[in-house]
């Protein structure tokens, strides 16, 4: 099974192409810019608590039948946070001390 490769940031709504750099994912695929993992979520997921990692890239070319970016699209379904700036704010600030691993 593929990863989703969701389309944008979940805080700002920043396109995240495929291709991105920038792109971080969680354990359950939610997925945010590095801007705002780094600046506002102190790399807190406000939906499971959990960290960040890059998001990996899905080749553009297929090397091997049926893997690549064409092969295995990305979602074209935008999503959103189902959390409020002050709860997001919070949960970053209960675990932003203890690392990823411990939490």
């Amino acid at each position: 099974m593929a990863l989703e490769l969701r389309p944008n940031c979940e805080f700002c709504d920043k396109d995240l192409p495929p291709a991105a750099t920038d792109a971080r994912i969680c354990t359950y695929e939610c997925t945010f810019c590095a801007d705002c993992v780094e600046q506002r979520l102190a790399d807190v997921c406000p939906n499971c608590g959990g960290g960040f990692a890059p998001r990996p890239i899905r080749p553009a070319t297929e090397w091997r039948p049926g893997l690549s970016v064409a092969q295995r699209p990305p979602s074209t379904v935008r999503r959103s946070l189902n959390y409020g700036l002050a709860d997001i704010q919070a949960l970053s600030l209960r675990l932003r001390d203890i690392p990823p691993e411990q939490r």
